[in-house]
């Protein structure tokens, strides 16, 4: 097989940015998979494209900065002996706040393809204050000889602007499940650790404690869990951050039942999720969520909102159990759904760890990339 050499972009945040997010670990497993799939891979640009604000200004002057950086790619990779210059250029996560000023130019500057994964188009933006942002991702879309869209819900706005003659791919939601799956359910030393009652029922989230949806799903859960009115159960809570006090105060009813465990390091989660019984996220606005896809790998059951990409990493009734959005006494009716049958409970857990293994892997998404890659 001939090399491929791919070069990498993410608009929103680079793979090697200092700050851990679940954008930066798919970038990281992307890359991954593009070697799985035989690829070369190197980072393009750390540049970052991102208008938090809506601010033209700001969109104009990340336009003309990426037109130039874009220049100098080009004259790098048109310096290079043509047995090393990158043969498909791969943009992951662009968008309205973060469109692809680099790829669309170097592509067609080498002739090479332009790939690009997660890319989203919102028609309500056109004319908003992300305008000028919004038009450049459509048109990075339209650019793309391949588009993989992680959620079904993106690919059914991107897929209007994919040319006929172009590809558009489901690329579902993936990680290396083995760390998960093989974490060790001690949970005597859990119980030591986080001050939890062995003799209970342990549900478990892992969410950062930030404005907007992830405040909004706390707060969903909260009012779900006090629905309970039952005492054989404990919520440990990993995460934190800038909304932490707004987090408290929206778990304040059932405040006796919450245990905080704060941020933990990556390699401790394993442990967590294989030692507690039922992982909790309602996943307001949720693009799809990484932990859902952690917490199945190592085999617990999930209980969540039926909405936006939450679908495409949960499988209802198979690996948990999917409630209406916003819906906080059914979500309460499916928590103590699996607290109380412990065949239900058993058999999520089992589909959970299969569905995850089976299809959620480097491998299986490699499988899918490697047609795309000259």
């Amino acid at each position: 097989m001939a090399a491929r050499r791919i070069a990498f972009y993410a608009p929103l945040k680079a793979p090697n940015h200092p700050t851990p997010s679940g954008d930066r670990r798919m970038a990281r497993l992307l890359i991954r998979a593009l070697e799985a799939a035989g690829g070369t891979v190197e980072v393009a640009s750390d540049f970052r494209a991102y208008d938090g604000q809506g601010d033209r200004q700001r969109q104009e002057a990340l336009r003309s900065e990426g037109a130039a950086r874009a220049e100098g790619l080009i004259a790098q990779y048109q310096g290079r002996d043509p047995a090393s210059r990158p043969t498909a250029w791969f943009t992951y996560h662009l968008y309205h706040k973060a469109p692809d000023w680099l790829g669309p130019k170097v592509a067609a500057a080498l002739n090479i393809p332009y790939l690009v994964a997660e890319a989203s188009f919102a028609p309500k933006r056109a004319g908003g204050p992300w305008d000028l942002a919004h038009q450049a991702a459509g048109a990075a879309i339209t650019a793309a000889d391949w588009v993989f869209c992680l959620t079904r819900l993106d690919m059914a706005c991107v897929q209007p602007l994919v040319p006929p003659a172009h590809k558009l791919t489901f690329l579902p939601p993936f990680l290396d499940p083995d760390p998960f799956a093989n974490g060790q359910p001690n949970r005597a030393a859990l119980a030591r650790r986080f001050a939890l009652n062995p003799d209970r029922r342990w549900l478990l989230t892992v969410a950062m404690m930030r404005p907007g949806d992830k405040l909004h799903s706390y707060q969903r859960l909260g009012a779900a869990l006090a629905r309970l009115n039952r005492n054989d159960w404990q919520l440990l809570v990993v995460g934190d951050g800038s909304a932490r006090d707004q987090v408290h105060a929206a778990l304040a009813p059932i405040m006796e039942n919450v245990i905080f465990a704060e941020v933990l390091p990556l390699d401790d989660l394993p442990d967590i999720y294989r030692a507690c019984d039922i992982y909790v996220w309602p996943g307001v606005g949720e693009a799809y969520g990484m932990a859902y896809l952690e917490a199945q790998a190592a085999g617990l059951p999930v209980v969540a909102g039926d909405e936006r990409g939450v679908p495409d990493v949960v499988r209802d009734g198979e690996t948990g159990l999917l409630t209406p959005p916003g819906d906080d006494g059914a979500f309460a009716d499916a928590v103590a759904q699996v607290l109380d049958d412990g065949d239900l409970r058993r058999r999520l857990s089992a589909g959970a760890g299969a569905f995850v293994a089976g299809e959620r892997t480097v491998a299986a998404a490699a499988k899918i990339l490697s047609p795309a890659l000259p």
